[in-house]
């Protein structure tokens, strides 16, 4: 497989969706199909380790107290203080968002590939999604997404159902998306999908077979 044009910028594609739709299996497979993958999940937790400016920062806004043991993160006690506090949780994000977005773009600068995913979780809600090429969206039925929730998280339905409804509404990630992939349950229906789309973004970026 050759690049029609060389030297061109590699096309980013933000990948996203609710949570227990399925994001991670969808990003493991295309994954296995040559595309370059940067987690904003794994970024998020890497930007707040003990000794960073984004863990000071933290402290310095919410107190010790969302302090583990050893001086870590205790990502439960500071998910307890900002879950139902609107300021709170928009001071958390004006902490984590411009870090996480410049150590995103220092990664996708060296990474190449022919592509690259970006995983955003949460690309709904912070409206960041003029960043990308593209935006695929993994769907599900929202009975289905909830009863993975549950069981993911062994957790109860209203327990569960609280923390989708904090999330972007599912009409408002579908609203931004360019590329849906349905993740139904049927693993060979999803890595079809997958392989559809993993085509399309070959051919966007200039590859030809």
């Amino acid at each position: 497989m050759a690049r029609a044009e060389r030297g061109a910028r590699v096309p980013r594609i933000a990948l996203t969706g609710g949570i227990a739709s399925g994001k991670s299996t969808v990003a493991r497979l295309f994954e296995t199909l040559g595309a370059r993958l940067i987690d904003t999940d794994h970024i998020a937790r890497e930007v707040v380790r003990p000794g960073t400016p984004g863990l000071q920062a933290i402290i310095e806004r919410f107190g010790e107290g969302v302090l583990a043991e050893d001086g870590s993160l205790n990502r439960a006690a500071l998910r307890a203080l900002v879950f139902a506090d609107a300021a709170a949780r928009a001071d958390l994000e004006a902490i984590l968002h411009p870090r996480i977005r410049d150590e995103v773009d220092a990664r996708s600068a060296t990474l190449g590939g022919p592509y690259q995913l970006i995983a955003v979780p949460l690309l709904a809600e912070t409206l960041t999604q003029h960043r990308y090429d593209r935006v695929l969206v993994v769907d599900c039925d929202p009975a289905q997404q909830l009863t993975r929730l549950m069981q993911r998280d062994g957790i109860d339905a209203t327990a569960a159902q609280r923390i989708l409804d904090a999330q972007a509404t599912r009409a408002q990630r579908l609203a931004i998306a360019d590329d849906v992939i349905l993740n139904d349950g049927e693993v060979s229906h999803l890595a079809a999908q997958v392989e559809r789309l993993h085509w399309a973004y070959l051919q966007t970026a200039g590859y030809a077979q």
